[in-house]
C-alpha cells in the first residue's frame, strides 16, 4: 500500500481520555487525518481483515455512522452492539464482555454512560479500546474540532476559543486537546456547572508547557470577547432529562446568538458538537450562518477517527 502520509507507530493501547497523547502525537494524528481526507483511495485496504465492535449505550448518529463508514473505507468492518435498552454489564459482566470481544475483534469503540465502564473494558480487553463518549470525556469530538479549526485558520496556537455553557464531557475534552495544541481556552459557565477541577488543573499544567491558556469565568460576554471560535453544547445532555427545567433556567443567559457574537472577532466561527437544540443554546441565525462550521466538524469526525483507527489498529 502506498500512502501520502506514513501511519505512525502505535502510541498507546487505548484512547480513553485524550490525555494519553502528547502534543507531538496529536500533530502526527492530524497529519495522518489530512492525508486520509485528501487521498482516501490510498487507504482503502489499510485495515483489511480487521474488525471493531461498536458498543453503544447511548443513541448515536455521527459517532456510529463515522466509525462504521471509517472502518469500511479502510477495508475493515464494524459490528454494532446495541446496548441502549440493556446497559453494558447487565446481561453479562463487563470483564467477560471484554475478554470475549478480544478473541474476535481487533478493537472496541465504546459509547457508554460512565467512564468507569470504559476503563473496566480497557482493563480486561487485550485489544485497543476507544472512547466514543462517556459522561466525563469525548476525545474523538475534541480532536475533530481542533482539526477543523486548523483547517480554517492554519493553526490553533494562541487562538482564542470561547466555550459557553455546561462544563460537561465535551468541555473537558476541549480543554485537554486545546491545552496540548497551545490554544487559549476561555470557558463561561453558570455557578455549579464548571468543568471538573482536576481536569482544569491538568489542562493548565499542559498549557504552561505549550504556551496555551486556560481561563474560567461566569459571563459569556467576557469569554467571547475577541474570540476566533465560539463553541457551545446542549444544556441538558442525555441522562439529565430530569434536570431540564432547572438547567433551562440556569443557562438562559448563555445562548449563543448574533448579539453575543458581536463581541467576538470579525472572522470568528461557530462550533457545536451536535445534536443542537435550536432556539435554546444557539439560534437558527447562528447555526445556519456562513460562520458556522458545525457540519465541517461532523465531516471531520470521519477523517480524524479513521486516523485514530489507523494509529491504534495498524
Amino acid at each position: 500500500m502506498t500512502t501520502s502520509v506514513p501511519v505512525p507507530a502505535t502510541v498507546t493501547a487505548d484512547l480513553l481520555t485524550g490525555s494519553e497523547w502528547g502534543p507531538a502525537r496529536v500533530r502526527d494524528l492530524y497529519r495522518l487525518a489530512a492525508g486520509v481526507k485528501a487521498h482516501p483511495e490510498q487507504y482503502r485496504t489499510a485495515l483489511s481483515g480487521r474488525f471493531v465492535a461498536l458498543i453503544m449505550e447511548k443513541a448515536s448518529l455521527r459517532t456510529r455512522v463515522t466509525f462504521e463508514v471509517g472502518m469500511g473505507s479502510l477495508g475493515g468492518s464494524a459490528i454494532f452492539l446495541d446496548h441502549t435498552q440493556s446497559p453494558l454489564g447487565k446481561r453479562e459482566s463487563i470483564p467477560d464482555v471484554a475478554r470475549n470481544l478480544s478473541r474476535w475483534v481487533q478493537g472496541i469503540v465504546a459509547r457508554v454512560n460512565e467512564q468507569r465502564k470504559l476503563e473496566l473494558l480497557a482493563q480486561y480487553a487485550s485489544v485497543p479500546v476507544i472512547n466514543a463518549l462517556t459522561d466525563r470525556y469525548h476525545p474523538c469530538q475534541a480532536l475533530a474540532d481542533f482539526f477543523t479549526l486548523e483547517e480554517r485558520f492554519g493553526g490553533v496556537r494562541g487562538l482564542k476559543l470561547a466555550y459557553v455553557g455546561d462544563g460537561n464531557n465535551v468541555c473537558h475534552s476541549l480543554l485537554i486537546t486545546g491545552a496540548r495544541l497551545g490554544a487559549e481556552m476561555h470557558v463561561a459557565t453558570p455557578a455549579g456547572y464548571e468543568p471538573k477541577a482536576e481536569i482544569v488543573t491538568e489542562a493548565r499544567r499542559t498549557a504552561r508547557e505549550t504556551g496555551g491558556k486556560i481561563d474560567l469565568c461566569r459571563k459569556p460576554e467576557e469569554a467571547v470577547t475577541g474570540a476566533k471560535a465560539v463553541y457551545t453544547d446542549v444544556w441538558t445532555s442525555m441522562g439529565q432529562e430530569h434536570q431540564a427545567a432547572e438547567r433551562q433556567a440556569a443557562f438562559a443567559a448563555y445562548q449563543v446568538n448574533d448579539r453575543l457574537l458581536m463581541k467576538a472577532a470579525k472572522d470568528c466561527v461557530f462550533l457545536h458538537c451536535l445534536p443542537a437544540h435550536r432556539g435554546a443554546e444557539v439560534t437558527d441565525a447562528v447555526m445556519d450562518s456562513s460562520r458556522s462550521l458545525v457540519f465541517d466538524q461532523a465531516e471531520n469526525r470521519l477523517h480524524v477517527q479513521k486516523a485514530i483507527l489507523l494509529t491504534l489498529l495498524s
